[in-house]
């Protein structure tokens, strides 16, 4: 039953404002009140005709008991986060586990037609809400913020537990991100800048030898390409992807100060053009991790200084001079 576990996806898809839409909140409620009193049965009734045909009742049984409930628990709160290929997206948190369920209703009468739950994050590591440790840009010159922000309009990271509130920079000029030939990375300005360390830390991941792509062409088999993942004394870790082929610095166990050099920005992994996927978590893994707020201590922001700013998408910021 296991396969359940990527269940029903999808009957319908609609929808495409940032807005809860009407019934969404009723139904999501009725769902965690029905299934936290284990009423697998009342759950069955929220669904359609359609997605009572793909699936029996026992089977809706076993999934919510064995593969649901078993390994998560309870669900204590959730919270709507936006959209994800037109499904609404509820961030929720279970007992054991933090996970998203999304779910699209039937427009004629508000049954559920669609419904999917996430691999779920344990929760082994504490939750981080954002940094304490103060920050600066891990670059020493202005770069743009292509993705970034706290929701899915600004930054699609945030579909995403493990990458939610992740930066994806790269730096503009003249509305455009490179000149000439796009097929060629060091025709991108970000291409072979350096990336220094935000704030003093340890090296306690490093991944080399992924080889750059061609912008326009990606590597899905290795994500996160040439990487390296600092953790803070504070156990805030930082993970910088899509680093330049053979220019990483720094080994694991190392200590950093803030400024020191640590690789050069390339277009490795799975990324179309070269930029820099910058992301705060609270484990070293990206796929075990939960993403979190990363913000800088002070920051010049499209011309103005901000303190303590969270950058979003269409920023030009930069490190104070």
């Amino acid at each position: 039953m296991k396969k359940y576990f990527l269940l029903l996806f999808w009957m319908c898809i609609v929808g495409y404002s940032q807005d809860e839409m009407p019934g969404y909140a009723n139904a999501v409620s009725q769902f965690a009140s029905l299934y936290n009193a284990q009423d697998y049965q009342g759950v069955y009734e929220l669904f359609d005709v359609n997605m009572k045909k793909a699936l029996t009742p026992e089977e809706n049984r076993q999934f919510l008991s064995e593969n649901v409930n078993r390994v998560m628990g309870n669900i204590q709160e959730w919270e709507f986060v936006g959209y994800q290929r037109g499904a609404h997206v509820y961030r929720t948190l279970f007992d054991r586990a933090l996970t998203d369920i999304l779910i699209t209703l039937s427009a004629r009468d508000n049954k559920i037609n669609g419904f999917y739950i996430s691999p779920p994050k344990p929760l082994g590591a504490p939750i981080l809400e954002r940094n304490t440790t103060r920050m600066i840009i891990p670059f020493e010159e202005e770069v743009f913020v292509f993705w970034g922000g706290t929701e899915l309009a600004q930054n699609y990271h945030v579909a995403e537990i493990s990458q939610q509130y992740a930066y994806d920079l790269l730096m503009v000029k003249d509305g455009s991100s490179f000149v000439g030939d796009p097929e060629i990375n060091e025709n991108y300005f970000v291409f072979g800048k350096n990336i220094i360390a935000p704030c003093n830390a340890r090296v306690v991941q490093v991944i080399d030898g992924v080889p750059d792509n061609v912008p326009g062409t990606v590597n899905t088999a290795q994500i996160t390409g040439n990487t390296i993942v600092l953790q803070t004394d504070l156990d805030e870790y930082i993970l910088f992807a899509h680093l330049m082929q053979g220019s990483i610095l720094v080994e694991e166990g190392q200590e950093v100060r803030q400024g020191d050099p640590l690789a050069l920005c390339g277009n490795s992994g799975n990324t179309t053009e070269p930029h820099l996927h910058l992301s705060l978590q609270n484990t070293v893994n990206m796929e075990e991790a939960t993403g979190a707020k990363l913000f800088f201590d002070q920051i010049t922001v499209n011309g103005e200084i901000k303190t303590d700013y969270l950058p979003v998408k269409e920023d030009f910021i930069r490190n104070l001079e």
